[in-house]
């Protein structure tokens, strides 16, 4: 891969990154109910996800998944499945009087937060057909393809992990003016609402026929 190459797909990265999605969504929803360093475990649980979908292409392995009915729908079903149960557990949150100093209202466990994340990503059959579909596009299959998909896949996360950053830093930085509980309520029941219609989007995806 020429710098040249490497940098248009900088570029995409970024463009792709910068699209609201269930990820974004998640990482604002962990930074307005945790904070951003404890709320950022989300985003790490979302690179891990993404690193193993691009290795899954990279072994061949997501031209299968792209074109099994079966796989396909199963891991789309179960992504549907989880986006609205996180759109319950929003919709349910408990709000609190806070005041100006207070910190974040809700307490999670890193790993917790990690598998979340990871969940939410891995539960995405489109994110495979997209990698598969988008990565080729990039490759020179005159040079090391493993190197190539490994700095792919470093810059992927990169840029990710810079803007979900960004999403839970913005998220955190609200939650200093939510002070009442009907407030609190109102933005949890916004998220829940969010998440709801990611999992309405992923529920219409259809599998590319070839």
């Amino acid at each position: 891969m020429t710098f040249e190459t490497w940098l248009a797909f900088l570029v995409a990265c970024w463009i792709i990154s910068l699209s609201p999605g269930a990820g974004a969504i998640a990482s604002m929803s962990c930074g307005l109910q945790y904070g951003f360093w404890r709320g950022y475990w989300n985003a790490l649980g979302l690179q891990i996800a993404l690193a193993l979908q691009i290795a899954v292409v990279a072994a061949g392995v997501g031209a299968v998944l792209a074109t099994s009915s079966l796989a396909f729908s199963l891991i789309k079903w179960f992504g549907v499945g989880y986006l609205l149960w996180l759109a319950l557990k929003q919709w349910q949150a408990v709000p609190s009087m806070i005041d100006e100093s207070a910190g974040p209202r809700a307490i999670a466990r890193p790993l917790s937060l990690v598998f979340r994340g990871f969940l939410i990503n891995a539960s995405n059959p489109k994110a495979i057909v997209f990698i598969l579909a988008v990565l080729p596009q990039f490759l020179d299959p005159q040079r090391d393809l493993v190197i190539q998909y490994l700095h792919m896949g470093a810059t992927m996360v990169v840029v990710d992990l810079i803007v979900m950053a960004g999403y839970t830093g913005l998220a955190a930085r609200v939650l200093r003016l939510l002070r009442t509980p009907r407030q609190q309520r109102l933005v949890n029941r916004s998220f829940a609402a969010m998440f709801a219609g990611a999992a309405a989007l992923l529920a219409t995806v259809r599998r590319a026929v070839v």
